[in-house]
């Protein structure tokens, strides 16, 4: 049982954002080494000696920082970016959402559904293709929550639909509400 759920809370569906964020990352992971790879040739084979100068005693420590260039690059940039996507997860519970990113530095966004009044979802050329997209939770008063890159946006948007409608029927009214339903009762 997961610490952070409350008694009788339920995850309804757990995700990360959409996977095409790493798809720069990716090519970064390839170019990089491949880039490193060609200037170590390219210094190896006498590139140096073809210039005017006297820089073939250069060659070596060249050679070594193309090396820590390329590692330092690639820990920067794709490695990086595959922590944040792999530090980020999106749960929907039947009492509420939770967005929690990050790894050392962990920052956690818990929304109630029962503050939700309007659920919204936003899809560009590219999200409609891959079938991801944006959800826009409005809670009236206490402002909104935009969760970007959602996988299967439309499944999640009827989840969180369908989650909202299975809250009880107090959970649903304010606090003004509920006042005024015990003078009804």
């Amino acid at each position: 049982m997961r610490s952070w759920l409350a008694p009788g809370e339920q995850v309804i569906v757990q995700s990360r954002p959409q996977a095409r964020a790493l798809t720069g990352p990716a090519v970064a992971f390839i170019l990089i080494p491949a880039a490193g790879g060609f200037a170590l040739a390219w210094l190896s084979h006498g590139g140096l000696a073809r210039l005017p100068s006297q820089t073939a005693a250069w060659q070596e420590p060249l050679a070594i920082a193309v090396v820590v260039l390329g590692i330092a690059a690639l820990v920067l940039y794709p490695l990086r970016r595959f922590l944040r996507w792999a530090g980020t997860r999106y749960t929907l519970t039947s009492r509420r959402m939770v967005v929690r990113r990050g790894w050392l530095h962990r920052e956690r966004q818990d929304i109630a559904l029962a503050s939700v009044r309007n659920l919204g979802t936003r899809q560009s050329a590219l999200q409609r293709i891959l079938r991801s997209g944006n959800i826009t939770l409005d809670m009236g008063f206490d402002g909104s929550a935009a969760i970007s890159d959602i996988p299967e946006v439309a499944r999640f948007r009827d989840l969180v639909l369908d989650a909202i409608n299975e809250l009880p029927h107090t959970a649903l009214m304010g606090p003004e509400d509920d006042w005024n339903y015990a003078q009804d009762a």
